[in-house]
Formats: structure tokens, C-alpha cells, sequence
């Protein structure tokens, strides 16, 4: 574990990958984003890595753990990028210290006041992302962590898992209706949440596949009955597909402040 910045790479040899791997490419590019193998604060040179690449006529993106954000050098990086992506899994050191296991020398207190001030002084498309671990932060943790969010005013919200292989084995994802309380919760004080939980759906909109509609949907963001009911007429399903997919153990029914919701199955959790 560290700290400490320093550098990696030689931006310029960076900006010549770049070009080379755009110059192969048919597809529009969004963004280049900055996400390496471990955290892209710690390179010394992000700053300059990042103009390199503006200045190949594409936007920047970059998603960092929020470590290093209480650091003056590293926001003033990171308002050169077009997009950026923080790490808010809580807001109570003691929750803090349990899932992130940060090193030593950080302090909760210092992060926070870094996420502040950045979103004060950053002009970009800012995310923040929140990991909801089973057992960890998913009990009362996300009110106060949405409550904490809503100062930094972002533009979208994602409510995460981990859907990889974490440190440790016994590490879960929480549960369905946990993430759906979170979900709630987060939506009654900030603009716009969406889910981060695996799946890579792109239709958000009536396709005619009601199956891969309703999937792609839920895997972003829980639907009220009243949605799914619309999302059935349009796609000339019947609600017999709903139940369908409820008993293939493919989408989940939930109850929420006197509504009913439908989420996609978290596959990463086990059974």
C-alpha cells in the first residue's frame, strides 16, 4: 500500500499508445479514460497525461477512489479531465476503515473536505460511486452518505457492487433489498441515481423484446409496477412474462414505502 505520488509512465509515451490504438479504430470514442491497476492519483504526471490526450482531440475521463483528492496537485489534475468518477462508500470512519481498509496515514475527515472543495473548483461531468457491501454499509450508512453526496451536487449517483472478485473471499454484495432501500434513498435527495451492478444493458427504452427491455432497465434502476405495467403494453408482452422471469430467478419483486418495485437478480451474489 501507498501514498505517495510518483511517476510511472512518460506522458508522451502515453499520448503515442493513445494515438496509435484511435488511429485503429472505426467506433466514435467517447472518452479515454484513466483506470489502471490501482489508482490513477498516485501517477505524478496525470495531469500531463491528461492534456496529451485532450490534445489529440478527445475527451478525458478518469475514475479514481478519492484517496488522494484532500491533495491540492491532485484536484487541480483532475479538473482537467472532461469526466470524472469518485468513490463515496461512506462517511463514518469506523464503515469507512471496514470496507475501503485505506492506509494508515489517510484521513476520512481530509477526503471528504477534498470531495468539496473539488466539486466547488471541477467544471466537468462528475460521478460519484457508492459500493454497498453485505453486512458493511448497507444498513444506515447510505442516508447519511446521500446526504453527504447532495453537497457535492453531481450529476449522476451510481449505487455499486462489487461484481468482481474482491480482497477477501467472505466479501458478499449486498442484498437485493438492500440495494433497493439504498436506491430509494439516495433518489429522495439527489437528481439522478442509477445502478452500477454488472450488467452492461443498452436498451433503456420499448425495443419490442420485453425480456431484454425490462433486463436492461432494472440492472440501472428499479421499476415501480406502474412502469413495468407501460413497459408490458408497449412491448405487446402480458404480465405472465413478468412472473416468468420472477420464477427463472431473473428479475426480483420488491416492496418499497407502500409501492411494488422489479429489479434485475444481482448474479454476482450466490444462492
Amino acid at each position: 500500500m501507498t501514498c505517495e505520488r510518483r511517476e510511472f509512465f512518460e506522458p508522451v509515451h502515453i499520448a503515442e499508445l493513445v494515438e496509435e490504438k484511435l488511429s485503429n479504430l472505426n467506433d466514435v470514442v467517447d472518452y479515454v479514460s484513466f483506470v489502471p491497476d490501482g489508482e490513477p492519483t498516485l501517477d505524478v504526471n496525470l495531469g500531463e497525461e491528461i492534456d496529451t490526450v485532450n490534445s489529440l482531440g478527445v475527451k478525458t475521463a478518469v475514475i479514481c477512489n478519492s484517496s488522494l483528492i484532500w491533495r491540492e496537485d491532485v484536484r487541480n489534475d483532475l479538473c482537467k479531465a472532461d469526466w470524472v468518477s469518485v468513490k463515496v462508500d461512506a462517511v463514518t470512519d469506523e464503515v469507512w476503515r471496514r470496507v475501503d481498509r485505506p492506509h494508515g496515514k489517510l484521513r476520512l475527515e481530509s477526503i471528504l473536505d477534498g470531495l468539496i472543495s473539488f466539486s466547488e473548483e471541477y467544471s466537468g461531468v462528475l460521478n460519484t460511486e457508492t459500493m454497498l457491501v453485505d453486512g458493511f454499509n448497507d444498513g444506515d450508512e447510505p442516508m447519511k452518505v446521500a446526504d453527504f453526496i447532495r453537497e457535492l451536487n453531481p450529476d449522476i449517483s451510481y449505487v455499486a457492487l462489487p461484481t468482481r472478485p474482491p480482497a477477501e473471499k467472505w466479501v458478499k454484495p449486498a442484498k437485493e433489498e438492500a440495494v433497493n432501500r439504498a436506491y430509494q434513498v439516495f433518489s429522495s435527495v439527489l437528481d439522478k441515481v442509477e445502478y452500477l451492478i454488472g450488467y452492461e444493458g443498452n436498451a433503456f427504452s420499448s425495443s419490442g423484446n420485453f425480456e431484454d427491455d425490462i433486463l436492461s432497465i432494472t440492472s440501472v434502476h428499479p421499476m415501480r409496477e406502474d412502469g413495468v405495467r407501460d413497459l408490458v403494453r408497449s412491448d405487446s408482452a402480458c404480465w405472465g412474462d413478468v412472473d416468468r422471469l420472477i420464477s427463472e430467478d431473473k428479475l426480483v419483486e420488491l416492496d418499497y414505502q407502500d409501492n411494488r418495485f422489479y429489479m434485475r437478480r444481482i448474479s454476482s451474489r450466490s444462492h
